[in-house]
């Protein structure tokens, strides 16, 4: 069971709903993204159990299976998808030197048609990444948008897109659906990424430490609007709230504006005129 005190936060979740991910930024010792580093490139990454293995016993004894197991690194993992995740994949993405990328925006989870849960993917960077080895580009706040992946490949220069510039050590965990892609290697160093998939199996509801879930704060970054949404703000409003009722438990939870308060407003009282005329 993950240390209450190394769980996320009720403001952190809120962000998490909000964005869609979240960036720990070394989180992971030297010593251990070196030795996961040479895992990746020398392929031994490889050997794991098949999908939907519990996590637990996946990476036994190989270096990548201590940083997933990292005290730290296990409670945000529970914050998010609970005590005992399912593997799904993973892959030790390999973007060569001097590598030059067109726009590959997409999503990887457009099939996805929960209406709540939802799947956990991490990137994890065992080496210094500056922004020139290309490292993942995040489209905060795109995980409530279904897409095929033709619709937004072409796509570039997203108001408030998020590009992985990060020390060794750091890792992003984002909701299944949000929108990625890899970008341009200019450096001489190849660059390796380690992207990991897992499932919940338990109610994604109350994982985290719930110590402040009654923040004054939790509205104000829920209704927080991003830029490039625009007019659709309010949609996406709505879906955040939906998803922190359900996170939460809490099923009359909403924002000032009372968003999901107005349009449940569906009385079957009927007046007394309406019943002298049936």
């Amino acid at each position: 069971m993950a240390d209450k005190d190394l769980k996320l936060n009720s403001l952190e979740m809120a962000q998490f709903v909000r964005n869609g991910f979240l960036r720990f930024d070394n989180i992971v010792p030297k010593e251990l993204c070196d030795a996961a580093h040479k895992e990746m490139i020398d392929g031994t990454h490889k050997t794991v159990q098949k999908t939907a293995a519990p996590f637990s016993e996946v990476w036994p004894t190989e270096a990548l299976g201590q940083v997933f197991r990292l005290p730290k690194v296990e409670a945000i993992l529970h914050s998010l998808i609970g005590p005992s995740p399912r593997y799904d994949h993973h892959a030790a993405h390999l973007t060569p030197a001097n590598t030059y990328k067109g726009a590959n925006l997409h999503q990887d989870a457009e099939y996805d048609i929960r209406e709540h849960h939802f799947d956990i993917q991490t990137c994890f960077f065992p080496a210094d990444t500056p922004i020139e080895s290309g490292g993942t580009l995040f489209v905060p706040g795109s995980h409530f948008r279904r897409v095929h992946e033709a619709d937004i490949m072409r796509y570039q220069n997203i108001a408030g897109q998020v590009q992985a510039v990060c020390k060794a050590g750091t890792i992003f965990f984002w909701h299944a659906n949000l929108w990625h892609s890899a970008r341009s290697n200019t450096t001489d160093q190849d660059r390796y990424m380690l992207k990991l998939r897992l499932n919940p199996t338990v109610r994604q509801t109350r994982l985290w430490n719930t110590d402040d879930i009654d923040s004054p704060e939790i509205p104000g970054i829920l209704t927080q609007k991003i830029d490039w949404h625009g007019q659709r703000n309010r949609i996406e409003i709505m879906n955040r709230i939906k998803l922190w009722r359900f996170m939460s438990g809490d099923n009359d939870f909403d924002t000032g504006s009372l968003w999901w308060t107005r349009v449940e407003n569906t009385p079957d009282i009927i007046h007394r005129e309406q019943r002298m005329s049936i």
